[in-house]
């Protein structure tokens, strides 16, 4: 029945958004419109939407698509199907590059992951349960956190032309900020040095390894060099702009696969800096592990700027020990990046909350609504301003199991907020450092 219904929204969505003429037939459903590259001559579809089986106008054989083998959703030339599977995006590289071991800083294996887990929800929860984890963060966060995150806002000059820019957007200054912010913490520390390969983790478009690039060339540092990790191969990369290719590195690769003592980029220089802009859940602990698990490199600064709590998992992060310590268990663990949301999506519900109770109250009036519903949910028993406040001490609650596991092996680790939450919501940056008497910032 429910299959049903979303086939009929499907196509309700597709009349209603009718292909443009010179633009190719295929629905993308996730951006809910029409793929809008140009269709071949005499078909409805461009090259990577053809159809399978669907062949030239000149009926040539040679022109005919298929099903890409490691990913149906897109097709291929079929004459061009063993030079595409050497380059496809979904192609496993594990086996192509010794830098890259199938889930090595993936965590331990885990059993298979619970039902209740994978379907818990917050608003079903018992009373005792939900109010019972809220009382844990609340303990953790007031006797670990409160009081201890210093501000540590700052700004590199690099960054002054760009932003004096008025005509970009809210949007673009937002990111800029941020890039400025992440630079004048490593200035401050003395981390823009000779013989240093600056890892950024999560580097997507390298907007972040662009600038401090073009930060290392006007200090004359021609001995260091960035290298950007990201296991997608995007369009309109920042650091292709670069004047000076030869200083920066892209690396194609999942951070849990990513073993940085095989690495031949890094045999370069002496020492390591890592370092992200929003490196989005999970990807934190496996940057973490990726890390801690490269000891012949000696990465002795770290710089994360941290979001997307939600997307956590119990197998990769780092700060397990810590919380069962503390008497989190995995469930709880689980309820806790489900809380996390409630600091930064506004009205504190989820999408699908959101969309139940604006559609109930089409439907029926106020006083209707609250008599066919007297039963409160627990979460909806709390103010917006509590649930803020509970999601946001659960997001440092998980970033103190981080820095307790980076203390754990060697460094000195704080949060700092890094720009103010007029920028962003999540402005809060995790600092390691770690002495390597093998490594010397002043050596040039």
């Amino acid at each position: 029945m429910a299959s049903a219904a979303k086939q009929a929204k499907m196509t309700a969505d597709k009349e209603m958004v009718m292909p443009a003429v010179d633009h190719c037939a295929h629905w993308v459903q996730r951006k809910k419109r029409y793929c809008k590259m140009t269709p071949n001559k005499e078909s409805l579809f461009c090259g990577a939407h053809q159809q399978p089986g669907e062949k030239s106008p000149e009926d040539d054989p040679q022109t005919e698509r298929i099903p890409c083998p490691l990913d149906p959703k897109h097709t291929v030339f079929k004459r061009k199907l063993a030079k595409h599977l050497s380059i496809c995006n979904a192609r496993d590289q594990s086996s192509n590059f010794p830098y890259l071991v199938k889930d090595i800083n993936a965590g331990e294996e885990l059993e298979a992951q619970l039902e209740t887990e994978l379907e818990l929800k917050l608003h079903e929860l018992e009373d005792a349960e939900f109010y019972g984890v809220i009382k844990k963060v609340k303990h953790l966060y007031d006797t670990h956190i409160a009081g201890n995150i210093e501000q540590l806002q700052l700004e590199h000059p690099s960054l002054e032309e760009p932003l004096s820019h008025k005509e970009y957007g809210p949007e673009a200054r937002k990111h800029l900020v941020q890039t400025s912010a992440l630079l004048g913490i490593l200035e401050r520390d003395k981390q823009l040095a000779e013989h240093t390969s600056y890892i950024e983790f999560g580097a997507g478009k390298g907007q972040l390894a662009f600038y401090l690039a073009t930060a290392l060339e006007s200090q004359q540092l021609k001995h260091s060099q960035v290298v950007l990790v990201d296991r997608l191969s995007l369009r309109h990369k920042k650091d292709n702009k670069l004047t000076n290719k030869q200083q920066v590195q892209r690396i194609r690769a999942d951070i849990a696969d990513l073993n940085l003592t095989q690495l031949p980029e890094l045999q370069r220089t002496q020492r390591h800096v890592a370092l992200s802009k929003h490196l989005c859940g999970a990807a934190t602990d496996l940057t973490i592990r990726c890390i801690l698990g490269d000891v012949a490199c000696h990465t002795n600064y770290i710089l994360i700027a941290l979001c997307c709590h939600h997307r956590c998992s119990w197998r990769s992060y780092v700060g397990k020990l810590w919380l069962q310590a503390a008497g989190i268990s995995r469930r709880e663990f689980t309820i806790i990046a489900k809380m996390v949301s409630w600091a930064v999506c506004g009205s504190g519900l989820s999408r699908e909350r959101r969309k139940a109770i604006a559609e109930a109250k089409e439907e029926q009036s106020r006083e209707e609504e609250e008599e066919q519903l007297p039963q409160v949910e627990a979460t909806q028993r709390l103010s917006r301003e509590e649930r803020e406040t509970i999601g946001y001490q659960c997001k440092r609650v998980l970033d103190q199991g981080r820095l307790e596991h980076l203390k754990a092996h060697g460094y000195e680790a704080s949060l700092k907020f890094y720009v103010p939450r007029e920028v962003t919501l999540e402005n809060v940056v995790l600092l390691a450092k770690r002495e390597n008497t093998k490594c010397n910032l002043n050596k040039s």
